[in-house]
């Protein structure tokens, strides 16, 4: 029965696909369809607005209007399917591909030691821009990798992974490497990275993914590194929610880049 009451409006043309809002509503009410935040079903929808200060460009708001009363035992029933779906997908999507890709073996390897040239020593710390690159070229043989393990991706690096145990995790937007030059040497060495983009993966299985993690992999600390743009503002609320789901609490340390390499003090 449709009743008037307050509900979430949302305005698509502001909304940017972030996710935040998805996240922060108990219920479920609101997906990410076709790159845009939608409320799934008006009964679904409590209209008590705990999503809003969660949108970074102010695109959601309580509304006036008709609409169908608030269903509570539709949505425990709703939440419930959603969990059954979640479930079935993870079955379906093995630790491991079948076809034994290189991409999906783990590895666990010594990282290249970083003895990099006085030019490429981490002064972007100071936040200070590196561009133009020309002023200061790569010499390839003094730039090594940090990297200790593999892989990097947050959908393919299962919870049980060895190199997982006390670790200092490093969770990266999968841009930071791109827009970051010095990522190797001021970032990833002596941490375990993982990496993925909070609007076009599925949110819901990364914050199931780093609540088994954070329950059994015993992490010593977490540093976030986001973009400068209104879409990672997501990622460091998933990592927050995979905390409250696993009952645990990690220090966490919160990076933002700008598009051209700036650390945003």
């Amino acid at each position: 029965m449709k009743v008037k009451r307050k509900i979430i409006k949302i305005d698509e043309a502001l909304c940017n696909g972030c996710g935040n809002c998805v996240l922060s509503c108990a219920e479920g009410a609101i997906q990410i369809v076709d790159g845009k935040a939608k409320v799934v079903k008006d009964q679904y929808c409590d209209g008590l607005g705990a999503c809003i200060g969660e949108c970074p460009e102010n695109a959601l708001e309580i509304v006036e209007r008709e609409a169908d009363e608030f269903d509570e035992k539709a949505v425990e029933e709703y939440l419930k399917e959603l969990e059954k779906n979640r479930q079935q997908k993870e079955k379906k999507e093995p630790e491991t591909l079948g076809c034994g890709c290189p991409s999906t073996n783990l590895q666990v390897f010594s990282p290249s030691p970083c003895s990099c040239a006085d030019a490429n020593k981490p002064s972007s710390l100071k936040g200070e821009s590196l561009f133009p690159v020309q002023d200061a070229p790569l010499n390839p043989s003094s730039v090594q990798s940090a990297l200790g393990h593999w892989p990097v991706q947050i959908r393919l690096v299962p919870a049980n992974a060895p190199f997982l145990k006390g670790a200092d995790l490093l969770i990266t937007a999968d841009c930071i490497p791109v827009a970051y030059p010095s990522f190797h040497q001021d970032f990833l060495k002596d941490k375990v990275v993982m990496m993925g983009c909070p609007k076009f993966d599925d949110v819901e299985s990364y914050i199931q993914k780093f609540a088994d993690i954070f329950k059994t992999a015993n992490i010593k600390s977490v540093t976030v590194m986001i973009m400068e743009v209104p879409c990672c503002s997501g990622l460091p609320m998933v990592v927050k929610k995979g905390m409250e789901l696993a009952g645990v609490t990690i220090p966490v340390n919160r990076v933002v880049i700008t598009p051209r390499g700036k650390i945003i003090p």
